[in-house]
């Protein structure tokens, strides 16, 4: 479940855009790209209570290093954030919000099994 959780925060920085196919193939810079610093908390359930961890932007599509997780989502050109991050047969729901002003936020979710939820912060790092 630590690394779902994990994963929900990696994720909540990445978010699926409205970007179209052709857009995806050029892939054109996003103005969120970078290093953020995510900070997910709990607020409900029994996952672990908050985590921060470092999470690269590049083309508006997030990673983390060293993560046993998979993020699949994009932040949108307008900063919407939507994703989906999956750990095994366990998954989160991420949706928020990245700022021009170098800071975000948003809330996420987990379904099966365990029920988490909460919210995220985001502060950009470089």
């Amino acid at each position: 479940m630590r690394a779902l959780l994990t994963a929900a925060l990696a994720l909540s920085v990445v978010g699926v855009g409205t970007a179209d196919a052709a857009r995806r193939k050029v892939q054109v810079p996003n103005r969120y790209d970078g290093t953020w610093s995510i900070e997910v908390i709990t607020e409900s359930g029994t996952c672990d209570r908050a985590y921060r961890y470092g999470v690269r932007i590049a083309r508006g599509e997030a990673t983390y290093p060293g993560g046993d997780f998979s993020i699949s989502g994009r932040v949108a050109a307008n900063g919407a954030v939507r994703a989906t991050i999956s750990n095994g047969m366990a998954s989160a729901n991420v949706v928020g919000r990245l700022g021009r002003e170098g800071t975000g936020g948003g809330t996420w979710s987990t379904g099966g099994g365990v029920a988490c939820s909460g919210r995220w912060n985001a502060e950009r790092r470089g």
